[in-house]
C-alpha cells in the first residue's frame, strides 16, 4: 500500500479539478483495507475509483482510499453463459473490450463508459438501453464502520435508475472490492432499439451485427457526442434525465409540442435533460472557464481553470433555468464532493 499526503488530485479526476487530499492511499487488495482500518482507527474516508463522476469543490480532509484492486476472473462457464468476477479497480471499458474479444456478450452498449468497475454498481451505470443491473449478479465489499468483508446479490443492492444502496443507506461506508457479472455466450440478446445505434448499423450496410460492430458503434457515437477528457476536462452527462407523471408530460405537451419522452412503468414519463438544457438556449454556453459542450448541452465542461465551485454555481444556474421554464427540477447524475 502506497501513501502520500497533500496529493493533488488533479490527475484523478476527469474535470481536471486541481485540490488536494490530505491523505491518500492506493488499495491493492483487500489486506490493504484492513491493515488501513487497523491503523487509522477511524471510519472517516472517501473513495476514489476513476475520477469520472465526481465534482471536486473543496480540499479532501478526511482520507481519500484510491481502488487499484485488480484482475479478471471467469468462475463459471457453460455453452450459454458465463460468469465472471472483476476487481473494482479495473477500468470499466477495458473490461468492456476484454468481454467483447472473447464473445461475451450484455455489456457492449456500455461500451466507453469512463471510470472503474468498483464505481459501476454505485451509479448502476447505463447506457443506451442497457443497465448494469441487466447482467449483475453480485457483489464485494469491505464495510469500513464494521470492518467486515460482506456480499451483496442483486436484490440487496436496490438498484434504481443511475441509483443504489450504495448511493442512499451505504453511502460512505464501503469500499467495492469485486463485482461479478453474467454475460452471455449464445446467444446474444442484442439491444439495438435506443438511441442511433440501428441506424448507425444501417448506414455500414450492417443487417447481423457482432458485439465487437455493436460496441465500434457504440464508441463511435459517444465520441461524437462528447469531449475527451484528456484535452477537455468533464464528467460526462451531468445531470439524469427526469422522469415525471403522465399527467405532468400532457401538460407539458400543451405547452411544448415536440417534446421529447420514452414511456416507463408506473405511469412515469422519462424526459431527455439534454433537450430540455437546449430549450433554454445553454448548448454551446460558456460562462467564464466553464461551460455546456457545444455538441452536448448535457456535458458541462472545464476549459482549463475552472474550480469545482465554479462548475457547480453554473450547474444551480441550469437548474434553476429549467424550473423556471418548464417547471421540471434536474438532479445531478455527477457526486458532488
Amino acid at each position: 500500500m502506497e501513501i502520500f499526503e497533500n496529493k493533488s488530485l488533479r490527475n484523478f479526476n476527469t474535470f481536471g479539478i486541481d485540490v488536494n487530499a490530505e491523505k491518500f492511499h492506493l488499495i491493492r487488495n483487500e489486506k490493504d483495507i484492513f491493515e488501513l482500518l487497523e491503523k487509522e482507527k477511524k471510519d472517516d474516508f472517501t473513495i476514489l475509483g476513476g475520477g469520472s463522476n465526481i465534482l471536486l469543490t473543496k480540499d479532501i480532509k478526511n482520507t481519500v482510499l484510491k481502488n487499484e484492486i485488480k484482475g479478471i476472473d471467469i468462475l463459471l462457464e457453460n455453452e450459454n453463459e458465463v460468469l465472471i468476477k472483476i476487481g473494482g479497480g479495473e477500468i470499466w471499458h477495458d473490461l468492456v473490450l476484454w468481454a467483447v474479444s472473447r464473445n461475451y456478450g450484455g455489456i457492449e452498449n456500455l461500451s466507453l463508459i469512463p471510470g472503474t468497475v468498483g464505481a459501476a454498481p454505485i451509479q448502476n451505470i447505463g447506457a443506451y438501453g442497457v443497465e448494469l443491473k441487466d447482467v449483475f449478479t453480485g457483489v464485494d465489499f469491505i464495510h469500513l464502520e464494521k470492518k467486515e468483508k460482506i456480499s451483496f446479490d442483486k436484490s440487496q443492492c436496490k438498484f434504481g435508475y443511475r441509483n443504489s444502496i450504495f448511493k442512499k443507506e451505504l453511502k460512505g461506508k464501503f469500499f467495492i472490492t469485486h463485482v461479478y457479472l453474467q454475460l452471455t455466450k449464445s446467444p446474444h440478446q442484442l439491444n439495438l432499439s435506443y438511441g442511433a445505434i440501428s441506424s448507425e448499423l444501417e448506414k455500414q450496410g450492417i443487417r447481423l451485427p457482432t458485439l465487437k460492430e455493436v460496441s465500434n458503434t457504440v464508441i463511435r457515437i459517444r465520441e461524437s457526442k462528447l469531449p475527451n477528457p484528456k484535452t477537455l476536462g468533464n464528467s460526462g452527462s451531468f445531470f439524469k434525465n427526469p422522469e415525471i407523471t403522465k399527467e405532468e408530460f400532457e401538460r407539458l405537451k400543451n405547452s411544448f409540442p415536440n417534446i421529447p419522452s420514452y414511456p416507463l412503468p408506473d405511469n412515469k414519463i422519462k424526459i431527455p435533460a439534454a433537450w430540455l438544457l437546449e430549450q433554454c438556449g445553454f448548448k454551446g454556453v460558456r460562462y467564464g472557464n466553464t461551460g455546456c459542450y457545444e455538441k452536448q448541452p448535457l456535458v458541462l465542461v472545464n476549459y482549463g481553470k475552472a474550480t469545482g465551485q465554479e462548475i457547480y454555481s453554473f450547474a444551480l444556474r441550469l437548474q434553476k433555468a429549467v424550473d423556471q421554464k418548464f417547471g421540471i427540477s434536474i438532479h445531478p447524475e455527477v457526486n458532488i464532493w
